[in-house]
């Protein structure tokens, strides 16, 4: 209880002090909260600035997390025990499937990623997609016409992605001709919108489950391009449109085919010469457009079953992968040729 005196004193000192503020400070703390925002902003930019010049020498699993365009965005990066700092090594960008994040595509039992960065000798990075949830947990990614929220709040998920490779280039030796973007369905298709407007950093896509559905693209140089798909997919129909499998029509939209698809970038990539069967074994094939600009190429691979999974895991959240044939091989040999 405030005693009289002290109310006295106290009470004329608060009402002087009132006077002195802002009538909006006073009546809703709009611009003393915008400065404390304002100044909350700035310092996680500087510590987001240090934590980016950090050079990254041991081998392992590290967590960023960043500011861009206003929203915060994390990614997680593993690094094999062969890397060295002294000798470039490749990076491939792991995009996860709608309604994923970056943990899920990490995990090694469902995609096998990790793993194979480890045998083949390349950096993996895992960003997360746009999610409202502090877990980040539930993502999406702009990929033009799909997907979910990234795509209807327009999220800047190529401007995203393109300063990972940036802050990821400054902390470790990339060997800048080898930088690749890989995704499940969504992510898929995020990565055939890098290729579309990030055609300078990325020599090479290879998207699963996920046809192209970007809204325009004019890439600078050509992208080379391996499409995996099963024919019996439910979600990304193989000869078009949406599927029984997609849980919310909205947040999607008519799928283009994969026929559509590896024909656009035949063409985009000036392949002269029509496809030519190079594997086939029970279960899938490949066909490869050769001879394209700049020594690229277009490469299909199509399972018979597997649904909408990513081919050669060990489990996935639905379907029963295809194990005809393994993506994660058949995705570095494809890259390895370029």
């Amino acid at each position: 209880m405030i005693r009289p005196v002290v109310r006295a004193i106290v009470l004329p000192l608060l009402v002087c002090f009132a006077a002195t503020l802002p009538q909006t400070a006073v009546a809703e703390d709009g611009p003393v909260r915008q400065r404390l925002k304002e100044r909350m902003m700035q310092r996680q930019q500087e510590k987001d600035g240090q934590d980016m010049d950090a050079v990254i020498t041991r081998p392992g699993d590290h967590e960023f997390t960043i500011r861009h365009d206003g929203l915060q965005r994390q990614y997680r990066v593993h690094v094999p025990a062969a890397y060295r700092p002294a000798t470039p090594m490749p990076l491939l960008v792991a995009l996860h499937g709608g309604g994923g994040n970056m943990d899920f595509q990490a995990d090694d039992e469902r995609y096998g990623l990790i793993g194979k960065s480890e045998s083949a000798g390349f950096i993996v990075v895992f960003p997360n997609g746009y999610s409202k949830r502090n877990s980040g947990r539930l993502a999406t990614w702009n990929a033009g016409a799909c997907c979910g929220p990234a795509r209807d709040e327009n999220i800047d998920d190529v401007g995203f992605i393109r300063r990972i490779v940036a802050n990821l280039s400054r902390q470790m030796n990339i060997d800048r001709k080898r930088i690749y973007a890989a995704g499940m369905s969504n992510g898929g298709m995020m990565s055939y919108r890098l290729a579309c407007e990030m055609s300078d950093v990325f020599r090479a896509i290879a998207p699963v489950a996920g046809t192209d559905n970007t809204t325009g693209c004019h890439p600078k140089r050509p992208v080379a391009v391996l499409h995996i798909h099963a024919r019996d997919d439910s979600h990304v129909l193989f000869n078009g449109g949406a599927g029984p499998g997609v849980p919310r029509r909205s947040a999607v939209t008519e799928f283009a085919s994969v026929p559509e698809t590896t024909a656009k970038w035949a063409s985009l990539n000036g392949c002269a010469a029509p496809p030519k069967r190079i594997v086939e074994v029970p279960g899938a094939y490949c066909d490869l457009y050769a001879a394209c600009k700049a020594g690229t190429e277009v490469q299909l691979c199509v399972t018979e079953t597997g649904g909408h999974s990513w081919p050669g895991a060990g489990k996935s959240r639905g379907d029963t992968p295809s194990q005809a044939i393994n993506a994660n091989d058949v995705m570095w040999e494809f890259f390895n040729r370029q």
